[in-house]
């Protein structure tokens, strides 16, 4: 028999303690409540692995972390836990100059040379199955087939992650899925077991602040930036290190989505990014980013007032600037989803000489757990022998058979060193990988190192970093979010943090809630700094390029439409790189004019589109007055702070559906002087920003 306990969260709470380190932890002295291994054995620390010295590497031997995260890895069968609805893609990357000052990775030495890539873009949450456009971390994972072997550089499209130890990352992952009892929401954080959780856990505020910002409604993959998140090491040819962090930055620039455009896109088309990334390449515009690194001495590492092997934590450019070493092009699309982009099989273990690992305690938990979900995801030991998976350059061990077995190694030796196989496998003590010999080796510990302990400063850096709209729509998703949960303690805790962070941001969402006066008091580990410049980088919208360029115009025509209006609009596009899509009433050649639509009205609503043009004959404006479809095509456009363009003949659709003819409110008149000119202006902006006070409430 299953008994349901009641709703209501029970009053009484688990007894509780910050650590010198800032982490939350929960005991008992209960032996009918002690938290214990699958084999009974009573868990001491569910907040830290084993590690040698408080910042010193992960130990294999933390049977707790490996049971755990090794039950976790194999909870699905066979889709992935974490980023199963993904995108991939074929290209090359080429560095710009020779790296050998910095690191002897082979691939970074040649600015002539170009190394193979497949990239796998991903959400995290949901399943397979679920929908492109949820509010969610999306993965940018890249494996470069170098000569030296596979390298794999396993990234989000946020520089920060919500714990500092790889032990949580099952509770954090279980906590944002579908609740178990339930099983929904799907694809969504919008609900009491995950705001339970990250209102527990104070490291994860800043990365909250991130997923609450527009980072996490891209326009599409070819307008996110990827980090490698972690701390990683440089090494070269003379043993000589350097602290190093990953950037991917797109060559068209980083854009987003409202949170409104966002649900529609879903409901309009769930594939629309895996889509947008197939035309893109399948027509010849190609995405491109810039590979760029932060590289740091010790000296400066040193200097920091954070933790470098914090991941909750990154580093503002204003002090460490970015230093582009080369571009990545993506310029095939997969031949077949299942065997390339569902099989391949990315691991950070998969690294090349002149690129190591830090201590970093979540790094350290990933190293095992990705080899460990690809013996279960893959059928066993012998993934890497997928085409996908497979590397470019000789490989050679002793490694035998195991399910699924492809390759088949001659003769009679096994195993090394042996006198029967002279001419077999041997270590190389000059081409081998040498682990750098870290400094931070220590007793062994369940620690968290005090320098982890500041939860709260970088979320603040990141809100004072952000524009006014940006801040809004911060505001506007905490509130959406925190109005899901239904237990008010979770709320009350939330928004205890967030006057932490900032008490603007705290009054704001609580006003906006009409929870104004009930937050909690939550006392930090660390007191927040309030003498942390913004850092711009950060910003998507200060920093947003000027461009249309790989964006999509649509312009709705009718019968009787100008045709030559419509190809003068059509080469002023192309002329700066954006496609234009023509969409009409009906899909068939359309009369008077010889146009043929590429869409539908009712299956082409202008959330799938980056700027809106109508140009009706005025039969057909007439016709499009008793059309919904046409109106919430302007209206949502107009919602959506998209420009829009327009005739003298669609002056009343826009009276219908209540927009002004304004051109600084980005409406612009095409029939008029250098109105094409002014449009494309406009809609270089990619959101008119003026317009967002008219639409929407400001909290």
């Amino acid at each position: 028999m299953i008994v349901r306990k009641s709703k209501t969260a029970s009053k009484s709470q688990a007894p509780s303690e910050a650590r010198p380190g800032g982490e939350t932890h929960q005991t008992t002295t209960s032996a009918n409540q002690t938290l214990t291994t699958n084999q009974g054995v009573a868990i001491s620390d569910n907040q830290n692995s084993l590690k040698s010295g408080a910042r010193g590497p992960t130990l294999l031997e933390d049977f707790v972390l490996r049971e755990k995260i090794q039950h976790f890895d194999h909870e699905r069968i066979p889709e992935r836990i974490v980023h199963a609805r993904g995108s991939g893609a074929h290209g090359y990357f080429q560095p710009f100059k020779n790296l050998s000052k910095l690191t002897k990775a082979e691939f970074l030495q040649d600015p002539k040379k170009t190394t193979k890539v497949f990239v796998r873009f991903s959400t995290v949450a949901g399943g397979a199955g679920s929908v492109d456009t949820p509010r969610d971390v999306r993965g940018f994972a890249v494996k470069f087939y170098t000569e030296e072997g596979n390298f794999d550089l396993v990234g989000n499209n946020i520089p920060v992650f919500f714990i500092q130890d790889a032990i949580k990352f099952p509770d954090l992952i279980h906590s944002v899925k579908m609740e178990p009892d339930r099983a929904f929401p799907q694809a969504g954080s919008a609900h009491d077991t995950f705001w339970d959780f990250a209102s527990l856990m104070p490291e994860s505020m800043h990365m909250l602040m991130w997923a609450m910002s527009d980072r996490t409604i891209p326009r599409s993959l070819r307008h996110i930036e990827g980090f490698g998140v972690h701390t990683f090491r440089l090494v070269n040819a003379q043993g000589e290190s350097s602290f190093v962090k990953f950037h991917w930055r797109p060559s068209l620039g980083a854009a987003s989505t409202l949170w409104d455009e966002a649900v529609k896109l879903a409901g309009a088309d769930p594939d629309y990014q895996r889509r947008d990334l197939w035309e893109a390449i399948d027509n010849g515009d190609y995405p491109e980013w810039t590979l760029s690194i932060q590289a740091f001495d010790q000296k400066t590492a040193d200097e920091l007032d954070f933790d470098i092997l914090d991941p909750t934590k990154l580093i503002p450019e204003e002090i460490i600037p970015l230093t582009p070493i080369g571009r990545m092009v993506l310029n095939e699309n997969p031949v077949n989803f299942f065997a390339e982009t569902e099989q391949v099989a990315f691991h950070p273990g998969h690294i090349v000489p002149g690129i190591d690992f830090t201590p970093d305690p979540l790094l350290q938990g990933r190293l095992h757990s990705y080899l460990d979900t690809q013996l279960s995801r893959l059928g066993g030991p012998n993934f890497h022998e997928i085409p996908i998976n497979k590397p470019v350059c000789p490989m050679r061990n002793f490694q035998r058979d195991g399910h699924m077995r492809m390759a088949v190694p001659p003769g009679r030796v096994a195993y090394e060193p042996n006198s029967l196989d002279p001419n077999g496998p041997r270590e190389n003590p000059t081409r081998g990988f040498a682990s750098f010999p870290d400094p931070n080796a220590g007793p062994k510990t369940r620690e968290r190192p005090e320098s982890f302990a500041d939860h709260y400063s970088q979320a603040r850096l990141f809100w004072r970093s952000m524009t006014p709209p940006e801040q809004g729509h911060i505001v506007s998703a905490f509130t959406f979010e925190l109005s899901k949960v239904e237990t008010p303690a979770i709320r009350t805790r939330m928004l205890g943090h967030l006057d932490l962070i900032e008490p603007e941001l705290g009054k704001r969402v609580a006003t906006a809630m009409g929870m104004v006066g009930e937050a909690d008091k939550i006392t930090p580990a660390v007191p927040p700094r309030d003498d942390l410049d913004p850092s711009p980088a950060l910003s998507i919208i200060g920093k947003a390029p000027r461009t249309v360029q790989g964006r999509t115009v649509a312009v709705l025509v009718t019968d009787g439409s100008d045709a030559s209006a419509v190809q003068k609009l059509r080469q002023a596009l192309k002329k700066e790189g954006a496609n234009l899509k023509l969409v009409a009433p009906k899909v068939g050649k359309l009369e008077g004019n010889g146009l043929v639509p590429d869409m539908q009205l009712d299956g082409a609503p202008s959330v799938l589109f980056d700027a809106v043009v109508a140009l009706p004959s005025e039969a057909g404006a007439m016709e499009l007055l008793g059309v919904a479809a046409a109106i919430d095509w302007l209206r949502d456009a107009f919602g959506h702070l998209k420009a829009i363009g327009f005739n003298a003949a669609t002056k009343p659709l826009l009276d219908k559906a209540g927009i002004d003819a304004d051109a600084a409110m980005g409406v612009i008149a095409l029939d008029g002087k250098n109105g094409i000119e002014g449009f494309i202006a406009t809609a270089k902006k990619h959101k008119i920003w003026e317009r967002d006070k008219l639409v929407r409430p400001q909290r």
